[in-house]
């Protein structure tokens, strides 16, 4: 809420222009004689002395009533200014891969889930205030991170969280695919959209991925799909026993991770959405940032402005003013002309 002033009829105030005036015709009225500019400081204080200030008291003490009363006659009013957007809000489910190969180390200086979470903290970030997202997590099964929400704190924390080989080894798809279609199927969001995330090729869980994307298209899902990484070989890293010693070490290992692009582009044009695929973190960033365009929420924006009137005050103190010169020329501390 904003707090603001303004005058409704600000013309008025032109007329504080007119008291200069005033005081100049009130001092000439009294005093017709010439004054010389140099002496004036030593004829006001013979003047003060004098107790000529309770002839001047009474008509000064007008003066400042007239001026407040031509404030309150522009009609000062504090204006309380807000505003409240309605929106139709985007639920978004992000679909994140976590499986070893997510750990290859093309997208240096980091790893390939490094990267994309980050890329999707970004993503988050930007989203409007009132759209609601959740992230699955999936390997060999899925599981839901995070349900849909607006509280963009906690997302960051669970997604932080969000570690490799949390789950069983593997790339389910087609189980991830109906996680998310699960929490968004009772939604009543105007657009329900899944963005899939994933390095690999659909080997593991019981839901086969072209099902599960009918699914979505049934549900009126539009599902984005990301094939992360490089062609060819990539080093992964991977944890081995150590022989001698029996203990677990990181060993990196050159492998060839597949993905499935045309398994990518047939579950994103069923539902109506786009295969995109990234071979570096940057293409990731622009990728993520290109759905961010592609899906955004209708806003608007009503201000509302109430206004109180403040010039009673004014007008009070300005009467007062005008009481003021009867009451002291009562007790004789002034002198009326």
């Amino acid at each position: 809420m904003i707090r603001s002033t303004h005058f409704q009829d600000p013309w008025v105030l032109a007329f504080l222009a007119l008291l200069p005036l005033l005081v100049w015709w009130h001092h000439r009225r009294r005093e017709p004689g010439a004054l010389i500019y140099s002496s004036l400081p030593e004829r006001m204080r013979r003047a003060w002395s004098r107790g000529l200030w309770r002839v001047h008291l009474p008509f000064y003490l007008r003066l400042v009533a007239l001026a407040l009363l031509i404030v309150a006659a522009a009609r000062p009013q504090l204006g309380l200014t807000w505003e409240q957007d309605t929106t139709e809000g985007i639920d978004v489910q992000i679909a994140l891969d976590v499986s070893g190969s997510m750990a290859a180390e093309d997208f240096q200086p980091k790893d390939r889930l490094t990267v994309a979470k980050e890329v999707v903290q970004d993503f988050i970030a930007r989203r409007a205030r009132g759209d609601r997202i959740g992230v699955v997590i999936f390997a060999g099964r899925a599981m839901t991170k995070a349900p849909l929400t607006t509280d963009r704190a906690m997302l960051r924390l669970l997604l932080d969280s969000v570690e490799l080989n949390s789950l069983p080894d593997g790339t389910a798809i087609g189980l991830a695919l109906a996680a998310a279609a699960a929490r968004l199927k009772d939604s009543a969001a105007k657009s329900k959209v899944i963005v899939l995330v994933t390095d690999g090729v659909n080997n593991a869980g019981a839901i086969d991925p072209a099902s599960a994307a009918a699914v979505c298209e049934g549900l009126g899902i539009k599902v984005y799909t990301v094939g992360v990484g490089t062609a060819g070989t990539v080093p992964v890293p991977v944890q081995v026993r150590d022989p001698i010693s029996g203990r677990m070490r990181t060993q990196r290992m050159m492998m060839n991770v597949e993905v499935d692009e045309e398994l990518l582009r047939s579950i994103a044009g069923r539902t109506g959405g786009r295969f995109f695929k990234a071979t570096d973190p940057e293409s990731l960033r622009q990728i993520f940032a290109e759905i961010d365009q592609l899906e955004r929420t209708p806003m608007e924006i009503k201000r509302y402005v109430r206004y109180q009137e403040t010039f009673q005050p004014l007008a009070w103190a300005a009467l007062a003013l005008l009481i003021a010169p009867l009451l002291l020329a009562t007790v004789g501390l002034t002198a009326e002309p």
